[in-house]
């Protein structure tokens, strides 16, 4: 017996308020509330699909979507904005699917609190959870999962995000035939590894139907660098979610900070990309005109005890505070001054975005989309990467002006509402899915 698509639909809710209770319950059944989901949405998608003379994007013919990556969490760029995009599509135009490759976790308390509250988020949204259990390099079940979900699903577009996911998902999307596949580039060095550049080259960019980059600077580099053709690239600007305001928690006074002392921070994960080192050596000799300096750098990462290391070999244990993670980000970028990124290269930060939505004045190194945010001298400061010199001197810039730092940080501030927003980056997302399946004639 078929259901009708008003039918369906209770049945679906009927069965997600049965796996939510489980969920609630805790134990072993949490697990259950991710399979009991998924099997229940086809059900309710049933009726709709039937419809085949509804144009694709309207209430009775919602567009299918599939976002792959490779982790379920809300630390790290590409991994929130995949999970931002898949849980924010329009429900009424969109049917969306989130599936994440290194889902369950080998072990209980894999990923920590970012994982759990990503999972929160796709438990609270119109989004279906499709896990895919890879654990191993060399399985290939998984992706024969996957296979067959988009095949069964009659999947429209397979929106792959990093490196990984986007080989996987340009070979497994055209064995199923979907019929539009896009890769999501968050950045690399694009210095060496020259089977991953091959592989963009050859697997990825001839998989998808299109290999999408987060700055200008990149997609130029996926044609110098990699020999990609030109046209199968494009630039998709990202946004992040409006800030919650600061709780009003006196940060400073937590760390025994002066009130009127300079200070100057940075927030990110603890990886070489980041070059933390070349803002410790500015720290050092910023110290010289400003004794009272202070340095605070969240987040956590593999780097950080060599990291800490150095700080000590430079004598700056009583400058310097490594905070770990903070689920108090507002509150902690309110006690700056001066916010800092001192990357060897990036794609479109969504750090240097929070700094401009506290209203921050920046001093950033000039790499990757870090000029499509800040315009030097309007925005904040830009400079050259590795040069401990020329970021020093920016940030005392910054200290020794401080109306003027004030004056760029509000106009950062500005932009960044204006142009940076999670809504606005899935609005563009939802409009290219439905131009380039109206081009391939699938309006």
């Amino acid at each position: 017996m078929r259901l009708g698509p008003a039918g369906s639909e209770k049945l679906a809710t009927l069965e997600k308020k049965l796996a939510r209770s489980r969920w609630e319950a805790g134990g072993p059944d949490r697990r259950a509330f991710i399979v009991h989901t998924l099997a229940a949405a086809p059900v309710a998608y049933d009726g709709l699909r039937m419809n085949g003379t509804a144009p694709l994007g309207s209430p009775a013919r919602r567009v299918r979507v599939v976002t792959l990556i490779d982790i379920l969490s809300m630390s790290g760029g590409a991994e929130r904005l995949a999970l931002l995009a898949a849980t924010r599509l329009d429900p009424e135009r969109f049917d969306s699917t989130l599936s994440v490759s290194r889902w369950p976790p080998p072990s209980e308390g894999i990923g920590g609190e970012p994982a759990r509250r990503a999972l929160e988020l796709v438990e609270q949204s119109n989004a279906r959870f499709l896990p895919l259990g890879h654990s191993k390099k060399a399985e290939i079940a998984p992706w024969v999962k996957l296979g067959r979900f988009l095949r069964a699903e009659r999947t429209d577009v397979l929106h792959a995000h990093k490196f990984g996911s986007n080989v996987w998902g340009s070979l497994v999307g055209t064995l199923a035939r979907v019929p539009l596949v896009l890769a999501h580039e968050h950045t690399w060095s694009y210095e060496g590894q020259p089977l991953r550049r091959f592989l963009d080259r050859e697997l990825i960019a001839r998989g998808a139907d299109r290999f999408i980059a987060v700055s200008q600077a990149d997609r130029g580099r996926m044609t110098e660098v990699e020999g990609i053709d030109p046209s199968r690239t494009m630039v998709i600007a990202h946004g992040i979610l409006d800030p919650p305001p600061a709780a009003g928690k006196d940060v400073r006074a937590e760390l025994g900070i002066a009130a009127d002392a300079p200070v100057v921070g940075a927030v990110g994960v603890l990886r070489p990309q980041k070059a933390i080192s070349v803002l410790l050596r500015a720290a050092l000799l910023l110290r010289e005109q400003y004794p009272r300096l202070r340095v605070l750098i969240a987040g956590d990462g593999f780097e950080q005890a060599e990291l800490e290391a150095l700080s000590r070999e430079l004598g700056l244990a009583d400058v310097v505070s490594f905070l770990g993670h903070r689920g108090d980000v507002p509150d902690l970028l309110a006690s700056l001054d001066v916010a800092v990124s001192s990357s060897d290269f990036e794609g479109s930060p969504l750090a240097v975005m929070e700094y401009m939505a506290a209203g921050l004045p920046i001093a950033a190194t000039d790499v990757g989309g870090v000029p499509d945010l800040i315009d030097s001298g309007v925005h904040g400061l830009l400079v050259p990467r590795r040069d401990a010199v020329a970021l020093a001197g920016a940030i005392g810039q910054l200290l020794e002006n401080p109306e003027r730092a004030r004056e760029m940080g509000a106009r950062a501030r500005e932009r960044r509402a204006a142009e940076f927003t999670i809504d606005a980056f899935v609005g563009r997302l939802e409009e290219l899915y439905l131009k380039l399946l109206a081009d391939k004639g699938r309006a």
